[in-house]
């Protein structure tokens, strides 16, 4: 599944590449063969999550043991929306302004839910405040980091919003198929105006 977590190399990569107060934007070659969507903006409603959470950093990633606790219990969720998973990252104000692989983050495997009665053992509980997302239809390996690369260093810097300091997520509905180059999923990125 394609993170959040990979626009960290696209802050880092935009810093690198300044040229007389300028971003220089050097593209993957990825990005040069994609025909990369416009995200569409949309106000996202308050979602009640049910899932499992761990803390790590991207040095110390639990991301596969995080989803395979999830997967041997979702079907104990009775009350699902949907079939789709959300996959969350949390990160604290200061995580990308000072950014190191070793700051700690919450990373959430979810599902959503009418309500949060009958919660099975093990699961926790999540409410995903209401708020202003783009949201990118991608379709590709979740091994490809380039979609990060594009939203935060380009389709970002020129849009009229700003990164906002709210959960990130993806939805991985029916098409999602992990590492294959024909999986699709939704990516939220939280945003505000400028």
């Amino acid at each position: 599944m394609v993170t959040s977590e990979t626009l960290i190399t696209a802050r880092i990569a935009k810093q690198n590449l300044k040229y007389k107060n300028k971003y220089i934007q050097i593209l993957p070659q990825s990005l040069k063969t994609k025909a990369y969507m416009q995200a569409r903006i949309e106000h996202c409603k308050e979602k009640k999550l049910v899932g499992k959470r761990i803390t790590m950093s991207l040095a110390d990633n639990h991301t596969a043991e995080l989803w395979k606790g999830f997967m041997s219990l979702r079907n104990e969720i009775a009350n699902k929306l949907t079939n789709d998973f959300i996959s969350m990252a949390v990160y604290q104000p200061t995580y990308f302004a000072a950014f190191k692989p070793t700051n700690e983050f919450e990373k959430l495997a979810t599902v959503e839910v009418t309500d949060f009665d009958n919660l099975p053992n093990g699961m926790e509980t999540f409410t995903l405040t209401a708020g202003l997302y783009a949201v990118f239809d991608y379709k590709g390996s979740s091994n490809d980091s380039s979609i990060f690369q594009y939203i935060f260093g380009t389709w970002l810097l020129d849009s009229d919003y700003l990164l906002d300091d709210r959960p990130h997520f993806e939805v991985l509905g029916a098409k999602y198929k992990n590492a294959d180059p024909n999986s699709e999923e939704e990516i939220w990125i939280p945003i505000r105006n400028k």
